[in-house]
């Protein structure tokens, strides 16, 4: 497969968890890193860590909340710092809205869908813009295993991570050449678990056929597949210990 060496990879989200895993992965590849995320301080530490790991890497980083109502000129104002790349990989997340059906409101359903549905699709929009036109350029989503397994109080998350699936094969038409892929993760022991993480990443292993979740540095490998696979659109992998099948 082609090698990414050189390539510009832009990771929205890549301050943490399995868009850090990435973003050393991509480095380790010789690839030129941007990392973006929501907390400059965030960001700023993310930078100076890899930097100090991979100290003749290309590495930068900007702040870019997804959160808000100007989220599409936010957008617009980083890719044009950044400038033409090869690669979009989007793993940003916020908290996840676990919550009973009878406790919904109109406005907890919109805001859980902001980070996870509609920045992606504002992604495509602004970012396509400057992806190369070529099939060796992608977008990179990334959805969640409980779109395949429901589980209780979790319907809101499952509807939009279920979503994705129907946004990536549309996106791949819109966008070709442009190739558009999902990597859907199982459980991944990353901080998203909040402070209770220890028993909460247990209980999860609990859950899979392997007794283990996943680390960032796993499933970062399907991330790295899809940007060498200049033949594979509109396509899904799955790293989820078999939590699927019991």
């Amino acid at each position: 497969m082609p090698s990414i060496t050189g390539s510009k990879i832009v990771i929205i989200g890549g301050s943490s968890g399995i868009g850090l895993g990435v973003a050393k992965r991509s480095l380790e590849e010789g690839a030129r890193v941007v990392i973006a995320s929501s907390n400059p301080t965030r960001v700023s530490n993310a930078v100076n860590s890899l930097k100090e790991s991979f100290p003749t890497g290309d590495v930068t980083g900007y702040p870019c909340d997804l959160s808000n109502d100007d989220i599409e000129k936010r957008l617009e104002d980083l890719f044009t710092k950044i400038g033409e790349v090869d690669h979009i990989v989007f793993t940003a997340g916020d908290g996840l809205a676990v919550k009973s059906v009878p406790e919904l409101d109109i406005d907890y359903i919109r805001k859980a869908g902001q980070v996870r549905f509609v920045a992606p699709l504002l992604v495509a929009k602004v970012g396509s813009r400057f992806l190369k036109k070529t099939h060796a350029s992608s977008f990179i989503l990334t959805g969640g295993a409980v779109s395949q397994r429901p589980m209780p109080n979790w319907s809101v998350v499952a509807s939009y991570a279920a979503g994705l699936n129907g946004m990536v094969q549309g996106l791949a038409l819109d966008l070709k050449p442009i190739r558009v892929n999902l990597v859907v993760p199982g459980a991944v022991d990353t901080d998203l678990w909040g402070p209770n993480r220890e028993e909460l990443v247990k209980q999860a292993a609990g859950h899979t056929a392997l007794g283990k979740v996943g680390v960032p540095e796993e499933v970062a490998e399907a991330y790295i597949y899809f940007m060498k696979d200049t033949n594979a659109t509109a396509s899904t992998i799955n790293s989820n210990g078999g939590s699927l099948i019991v």
